[in-house]
C-alpha cells in the first residue's frame, strides 16, 4: 500500500470547513442585520488531526481505500444555538440549501446518549471546487444550545483523562449534570421570547447609544 499524501488529502477538507464557517457565519449575521433573533451563536470548525483520524481508523477497522466514505467526521464544524428550538431552526435552514445535501442525522437532543450526552449531528455532503475539478467531502456538524455545549467539553475532558472508563462517582455526576443542563435549556425555553425582546431591546439602545466623531455625524438633510 503507497503512503498516504495527507497534505493533498486535507486540503478539500481545509476548504469546506473554511467556506461553511463563512457561510455559517454569514447567515447569522444575515439574521441579526434584518433585527431579527439569530438562531445561530457561534460557529466553529476543524479538520481532524492525522493522529486522530489515523487512530480512529484502527479503532473502528476503516480500511484506507473507504477512509473519505466511512470517516464522516473528518471536516467537523459545531453551531451553538441559545435555545433547543433554534437547533431545529438550523436544521431546517440546512435542509433547505441547495448548496449542501444532508446525507445522514442523528438526533441525541430528543433522546440523549447513555452518557447524558445532548447534540443534533447532521452529516453533508458538500462539493469542493479544487483546481483539477469539484470534490465532494462528507462534513460533520454537530449543532447544540450552549449549556449541552459547556457539558460536552467537560466531559470530552474528563474523557482524555479516564479514557471513557470513568469512576461510578463522576460518571454518575456528569448524568446529573445533563440532566440539570437539559432542565436550564427547557426552563429558558418557557420563557424565550421574553429573552429575545429583552436582547432586542438592548441590541437597539446600545445602537442609539453609538457616538459619532463630529465630522462623521449622520446628515439629516443636503441642506441641514
Amino acid at each position: 500500500m503507497s503512503e498516504r499524501n495527507w497534505k493533498t488529502f486535507l486540503l478539500p477538507y481545509e476548504q469546506a470547513v473554511d467556506e461553511l464557517k463563512i457561510k455559517l457565519r454569514s447567515m447569522r449575521k444575515e439574521f441579526l442585520d434584518a433585527g431579527e433573533h439569530s438562531p445561530i451563536e457561534y460557529v466553529t470548525g476543524r479538520v481532524k488531526s492525522i493522529e486522530s483520524i489515523q487512530e480512529k481508523m484502527r479503532r473502528r477497522y476503516i480500511s484506507e481505500e473507504l477512509l473519505e466514505q466511512d470517516m464522516q467526521d473528518i471536516a467537523g464544524l459545531r453551531i451553538q444555538c441559545q435555545f433547543v428550538e433554534d437547533i431545529y431552526q438550523v436544521v431546517d435552514i440546512l435542509h433547505s440549501r441547495t448548496d449542501l445535501s444532508v446525507v445522514e442525522e442523528r438526533d441525541y437532543v430528543t433522546t440523549s446518549k447513555p452518557s447524558g450526552y445532548r447534540s443534533y449531528h447532521v452529516v453533508l455532503r458538500y462539493p469542493v471546487q479544487l483546481a483539477n475539478g469539484v470534490k465532494d467531502i462528507l462534513a460533520e456538524i454537530q449543532i447544540r444550545t450552549l449549556a449541552m455545549n459547556f457539558w460536552s467539553t467537560i466531559e470530552h475532558s474528563l474523557n482524555y483523562k479516564y479514557q471513557g472508563d470513568f469512576p461510578d462517582d463522576i460518571n454518575s455526576r456528569l448524568k446529573r449534570a445533563a440532566e440539570a443542563s437539559f432542565m436550564l435549556d427547557e426552563e429558558m425555553s418557557k420563557i424565550r421570547e421574553e429573552i429575545q425582546d429583552a436582547q432586542k431591546y438592548f441590541s437597539d439602545q446600545k445602537i442609539g447609544d453609538i457616538k459619532y466623531p463630529k465630522e462623521n455625524q449622520p446628515h439629516e438633510g443636503v441642506d441641514s
